[in-house]
């Protein structure tokens, strides 16, 4: 294998078209057959060297291990993507790679984002949210992981909320992490869009430790005023987490929430537990226009799961999200990683995702509840088949 030949076949996966998968349907969204982004869509000359004297064998020197967890906003016009890119070293960074289309052909910027190196207690960062806030900035929140030093366990951790600023991806400011007084650690935590009373809203996730929720309740909510040193007090609880559902284990913000005329629709994920481990899905619910905090539609289970090969991969059973994009003409763009390893696309329209969130029925929470529920949804709809059966 050449260096040219390495290249070529890059080219030739940036240039594969994609298509709808022909075998899925539930009328609610389209899931597109290729991931939009692996680490086979990383530049060669990220991993590289192509100098044949400092490299014979034309060996990995930089291996990248899988690329996933996006934040997604248009930039330009242009579908662009903020991934998790994780190394072979463990450590994971973020790279920026755009597309015209949304669903294939995107291609990764140059250079990864560097940002600045204002946290020397630092060791990792991942899954930002970005945020174009009505003040004019580029908003990403993200983990800021660091080693526990109150712990003697190697692989005990703290989680922060990052956040940086930025007007075009490509200069960034970095702010202090996010401060949660009356929660120790904070993971998946997102910025609303807009100003609520005037302030800086967060959808947080409250966590005692860094795995575990403990007596974190759910998704929360807090306001600060000033988001350079942005302090939350209180933390109201809008989706919360509920026994024997997709939620019970923990659940977290994802997508920057899609106002609508109906309210603002949220894409978050929710986890369970299960004999073979964690299972990670996405779900979708509403909150108020006029409280960001107040949930006001909750369709029961989720929205999408891992399917067939979406299982697989280093996490497995996983599907998790933090972006999403609603282009000018309607249609939303869903990014989802599967099992911490690649990322793909679904797609829908704003119609037809405000309509699954405000007429899908809640979950009934119990068995015999479900049962009720679901034989009264068969006997309206054998009626309505027996009386429409001559048409």
């Amino acid at each position: 294998m050449t260096y040219q030949e390495l290249n070529a076949r890059y080219e030739a996966l940036i240039a594969e078209k994609n298509g709808v998968d022909p075998d899925f349907y539930n009328g609610i969204y389209d899931r597109w057959l290729r991931p939009v982004l692996t680490r086979a869509h990383i530049p060669p000359f990220w991993m590289y060297d192509p100098d044949p004297k400092a490299n014979p064998y034309l060996q990995q020197r930089l291996g990248v291990n899988a690329v996933f967890n996006s934040g997604a906003l248009m930039l330009d016009g242009k579908f662009t993507l903020v991934a998790r890119v994780e190394g072979v070293d463990r450590k994971s960074f973020f790279a920026v790679a755009q597309s015209d289309s949304g669903v294939d052909g995107f291609r990764f910027w140059d250079e990864p984002v560097l940002l600045p190196d204002t946290c020397p207690e630092e060791t990792n960062v991942y899954d930002m949210r970005l945020t174009q806030h009505e003040d004019g900035w580029i908003y990403g929140v993200f983990c800021s992981e660091s080693k526990d030093t109150a712990s003697k366990d190697l692989s005990a951790a703290t989680a922060a909320a990052g956040i940086v600023r930025t007007k075009d991806l490509k200069n960034w400011e970095r702010l202090p992490n996010l401060v949660t007084l009356r929660s120790p650690q904070q993971r998946n935590v997102l910025l609303h869009p807009e100003f609520v009373n005037g302030q800086y809203a967060f959808y947080t996730r409250p966590m005692d430790d860094f795995i575990e929720t403990g007596s974190g309740g759910g998704i929360g909510f807090g306001l600060c005023r000033d988001i350079t040193h942005a302090v939350i007090d209180e933390e109201k609880m809008t989706s919360v987490r509920r026994y024997h559902t997709i939620t019970e284990s923990k659940n977290g913000a994802g997508a920057v929430p899609i106002k609508t005329d109906r309210g603002w629709i949220h894409i978050a994920h929710g986890v369970r537990n299960t004999a073979a481990g964690l299972r990670y899905v996405i779900y979708a619910f509403a909150t108020a226009l006029d409280d960001p905090s107040r949930v006001i539609a909750e369709p029961g289970g989720y929205l999408i799961a891992p399917l067939a090969e979406e299982r697989v991969g280093d996490v497995s059973n996983v599907v998790f999200t933090n972006g999403a994009i609603c282009a000018p003409d309607g249609q939303v763009y869903i990014y989802y990683a599967s099992s911490d390893t690649r990322l793909h696309v679904a797609t829908t329209t704003l119609d037809k995702l405000t309509d699954y969130v405000f007429h899908t029925p809640k979950d009934a929470l119990r068995s015999h509840d479900c049962v009720v529920q679901r034989t009264e949804f068969i006997r309206r709809n054998l009626k309505y088949l027996k009386e429409h059966s001559n048409q």
